[in-house]
């Protein structure tokens, strides 16, 4: 094993011995682009104060990062998929290195926005880039489990980021927060590097540059659109941008619908696991940042909590993540994606459902079982759906999958912030309105003195506005430190009311969501794909039903059940290799190759097509056997005939399992083949040592019947 991991992916004989050490560079990857996001909550109110951001700086400041990163995801996985998936991510982090690094030298708000853009755009290359690399990497029995480990992380970036951000903040400015990702970036670099394989789709075909296109153009106008009229109304702009979207949605579809070789197959959208888990991650992380981002906002400005204790008062969250995570680890496998993902939906509803009872006077205890059952429901759907989604897409479209799921997961967070964010602020201007009405500061003629109108405009904008003009009042003047007092009770009074009415319509959100989810994903128990869908040839010999009284048919068949039962061992491997190098050295010198043991273990474990078909057989006779049996039941059941039932059922579930367990060990790479003559192995040594004992045992009834 060398230092660096240099082999791709695709030509490795087993999976990669290092797979779970380049999981925790794709967590750390995914953990930064994350935090870029959650730090935000808590640097915000510094940097508003030090570079006077106005309500439309701050969106811009936040929407730097968004937009490029929903809108570019899609077809960066794309680029990564067709030249390195391994190189894009460290393009990323080197990019993202560059950005965050600017944002903190920087003191105009220009160089902020365009810092954050900076990152965003870097996000998008990184974050795609860290699912289909693990999807690459893991084996097909691992990979739900790897899944879920990368989901957890989300979790932890939630709470890990303002509570870093606040702790820097303490005793730095706000600089400080876009330095929190370089160590972390810089140690992901040199372990993408080591630990991380090459992967890249084989045979991809072209890039689709004008889907992609109308892709990057459809989401950003859409974001944009509703972040700039949920905040600042829906005038020309917006309503521009949105006509813009709606069309570049259109045209994308037309486009992948005659492309050859799409960007996205909108015809896979027809799968119900692939649209159920994609709506399902969007709406999820709609109601969700949307929560946390109003949550935040009373703990640190209601509830008077610092930078640092609000991070800490978050971590519930985390740790819920992770609990809900362990959960769905062990539940999913089952009672299917449908049950986990349809209960973290409804654990999701109730949480946000607990918000309507929050009022002026509610404490961290009132929250607290807020954060624990939404870091619940996030641990239990959100792992799921991205492995249900992973699973819908080919190895050669995985950047692709990726980019699909983190679209939604974005541009549902986007949309939660804006949407909600939207609603919370109108409520909460509606309910300060008439206190506001006694601001203190006008003139003779009416009018409100320059500093006064700046100090209304903050304190009618959003609670933390409203308790910062207090806190420069009390400074500025102790004659009105009680109408200071009274400003900040009434602004955290409205807060509430608006939570409570914001609470309302993310619970509605969820609640409809979870039902269209829970109808559109199909459940474990469905009707599985017949066994000739599930390889590329149907099966060599057709079944017929034996009939119900035929004597020699029953009993061959319980002969057969008997022969299936026995344990049958597996060829030594010391002997297989005793057989292959007899083979090698009675080949002619032209034939003759160097058989690597991994390699040649490989092909060994590798059924032939003979025993694939065989399986088939057997699922197909079970299959028929079953259907016999059940048909013949007639409304009265006797106990008999539920226990052939039974057993029927019983060797349908068997068959399954020998055919998908078959299925896997066929997906192991084939080794390379000599010059001359174009064989394998196996191949040659199968056909020099028929009656080679160890090949005897591998046609024995461990792997098919006698036809």
């Amino acid at each position: 094993m060398t230092l660096l991991a240099m082999t791709p992916v695709q030509e490795m004989p087993k999976p990669y011995p290092r797979r779970w050490s380049a999981l925790v560079v794709l967590c750390l990857s995914l953990l930064i682009v994350v935090m870029a996001n959650t730090s935000l909550l808590v640097a915000a109110p510094s940097m508003t104060l030090d570079l006077s951001l106005t309500s439309s700086d701050l969106q811009w400041v936040i929407d730097g990062y968004t937009v490029p990163y929903a809108s570019l995801m899609l077809l960066c996985g794309v680029i990564g998929d067709r030249y390195s998936r391994r190189g894009a991510l460290i393009l990323g982090l080197i990019i993202f290195v560059a950005g965050s690094v600017a944002g903190a030298l920087t003191d105009a708000t220009l160089g902020v926005i365009l810092a954050r853009i900076v990152m965003g755009v870097a996000a998008a290359i990184v974050m795609p880039a860290t699912l289909s690399l693990l999807v690459a990497t893991f084996p097909k029995r691992e990979r739900a489990t790897a899944v879920t480990v990368w989901a957890a992380t989300s979790g932890l970036a939630i709470a890990a980021g303002p509570l870093l951000a606040g702790w820097l903040l303490e005793s730095f400015t706000w600089h400080s927060t876009f330095l929190i990702n370089v160590p972390i970036a810089l140690a992901a670099i040199v372990g993408a590097v080591v630990l991380v394989p090459p992967s890249r789709a084989v045979d991809p075909g072209a890039i689709d540059w004008i889907g992609g296109l109308l892709s990057v153009l459809a989401v950003s106008t859409i974001v944009y659109a509703i972040i700039e009229g949920m905040h600042f109304g829906w005038t020309v702009g917006p309503l521009y941008f949105a006509l813009v979207g709606l069309l570049s949605v259109l045209g994308f579809v037309g486009w992948e619908l005659r492309h050859p070789n799409p960007l996205l197959d909108v015809r896979m959208f027809s799968s119900r696991i692939l649209s159920g888990a994609t709506l399902a991650v969007l709406i999820f992380f709609l109601v969700t940042f949307g929560a946390i981002y109003f949550v935040a906002q009373y703990l640190q400005f209601a509830l008077g909590y610092g930078p640092v204790s609000t991070g800490v008062h978050l971590l519930p969250l985390a740790g819920a993540v992770f609990v809900g995570s362990g959960i769905t680890m062990w539940l999913t496998p089952k009672l299917g994606p449908r049950i986990t993902v349809t209960a973290g939906m409804v654990v999701g509803t109730l949480s946000v459902v607990s918000l309507i009872g929050i009022d002026s006077a509610a404490t961290y205890s009132d929250f607290l079982p807020v954060l624990t059952l939404l870091g619940l429901a996030i641990g239990l759907s959100v792992s799921p759906c991205t492995d249900s989604i992973m699973g819908e897409f080919p190895d050669s479209k995985l950047g692709v999958g990726g980019g699909l799921n983190d679209t939604a997961l974005e541009l549902g967070g986007s949309l939660g912030i804006a949407v909600l964010g939207s609603v919370l602020a109108a409520s909460y201007r509606q309910g300060i309105e008439g206190f506001l009405q006694t601001f203190p500061g006008k003139q003779p003629n009416g009018q409100y003195t320059g500093q006064a109108a700046e100090g209304l405009a903050a304190s009618q904008d959003s609670l933390a506005g409203a308790v910062i003009v207090s806190d420069v009042i009390r400074y500025q003047n102790a004659f009105l430190s009680g109408f200071a007092d009274n400003l900040e009770a009434n602004a955290v009074a409205a807060f509430g009311d608006a939570v409570v009415h914001t609470s309302v319509v993310a619970a509605v959100v969820f609640g409809v969501g979870t039902v269209i989810v829970a109808l559109l994903i199909p459940s474990k128990n469905a009707t599985p794909a017949t066994s000739s869908e599930k390889i590329a040839f149907e099966p060599i010999v057709p079944f017929v039903a034996p009939q119900a009284k035929d004597p020699a048919a029953d009993r061959e068949v319980a002969e057969l059940e008997q022969l299936l039962e026995r344990p049958s061992a597996k060829p030594h491997k010391s002997g297989a290799r005793h057989a292959l190098r007899t083979a090698e050295e009675t080949a002619p010198a032209s034939a003759r190759t160097v058989a690597e043991p991994a390699l040649v273990d490989a092909e060994l474990e590798r059924p032939s097509p003979y025993q694939l078909a065989s399986k088939v057989y057997e699922l197909d006779a079970s299959v028929a056997r079953q259907a016999t049996v059940d048909s013949k039941s007639g409304d009265r059941v006797t106990i008999h005939q539920l226990a052939l039932s039974n057993l029927a059922r019983t060797r349908r579930v068997e068959a399954e399992e020998a055919l998908d367990a078959a299925l896997e060990l066929s997906d192991l790479p084939v080794a390379p083949a000599p010059i001359a003559p174009l064989q394998t192995f196996y191949q040659r040594a199968s056909k020099q040592h028929a009656n080679c004992t160890a090949f005897k045992e591998r046609s024995s009834s461990m792997w098919a019947m006698p036809l």
